[in-house]
């Protein structure tokens, strides 16, 4: 499963992946939206890392998982979104009995006077 399809590394992972032979399940909140830009053979589902209930559909014969959104465009407490939507992702993948979860956060900059959403994208703060 990959999520994040749409993004930067999401969005250029997902032709690999295909083009390396494996079988790809790509979760989007709108699947209508991804579904017209995804390479022939991709399955795409609907799902909400915000909304526990919708992953579990979602996560079932999963074998490995990619993580790789990040709330940092969302309205609100970011921070508390993304912990949310990674705990839910985490919690449908161990129900499923997924075997590996490949997770990147938000990229970001290492400098000492970033904002709360940078330090939050940059894994040594």
């Amino acid at each position: 499963m990959l999520t994040g399809a749409t993004g930067y590394v999401g969005g250029r992972l997902l032709p690999l992946l295909v083009a390396d032979g494996w079988r790809v399940r790509c979760l989007a909140r709108q699947p209508e939206h991804l579904s017209p830009r995804v390479p022939a053979g991709v399955e795409v589902v609907p799902g909400d890392l915000l909304d526990a209930a919708s992953l579990s559909a979602a996560m079932q014969g999963v074998e490995a998982a990619f993580y790789l959104v990040h709330s940092m465009g969302a309205t609100g407490d970011f921070e508390t979104q993304d912990r949310q939507a990674a705990e839910n992702f985490a919690a449908a993948a161990r129900a499923a009995g997924v075997q590996r979860i490949i997770y990147l956060g938000g990229l970001g900059e290492d400098e000492p006077d970033l904002s709360a959403s940078g330090r939050a994208a940059c894994p040594t703060k």
